[in-house]
């Protein structure tokens, strides 16, 4: 008798499993709201550090460097330097 009500309680339990699943999200709509990091908000993009290169008449150089960073700005007129040979 117990071996012709294991298909029905396996039907009944899968039927029920079935009708739970298809109405799950009826009259439960919600609106989708996008919340913003903080972090993400801070982060700004990196300027590089601009150089105007000018040649003199007696073959020298010289330039103007601008940006946001001084450490840039300081690091690339070593750079220059070195490279020049001024």
């Amino acid at each position: 008798m117990s071996a012709q009500r294991l298909p029905l309680v396996f039907l009944a339990i899968f039927l029920l499993i079935i009708v739970q699943a298809c109405t799950g999200t009826e009259g439960k709509e919600s609106e989708t709201t996008f919340k913003q990091l903080p972090e993400l908000q801070e982060i700004k993009p990196h300027k590089p550090a601009k150089i105007k290169l000018k040649r003199n008449a007696k073959g020298g150089y010289s330039w103007d460097i601008s940006g946001n960073n001084a450490d840039e700005i300081i690091g690339v007129d070593k750079k220059l330097k070195k490279g020049v040979g001024k």
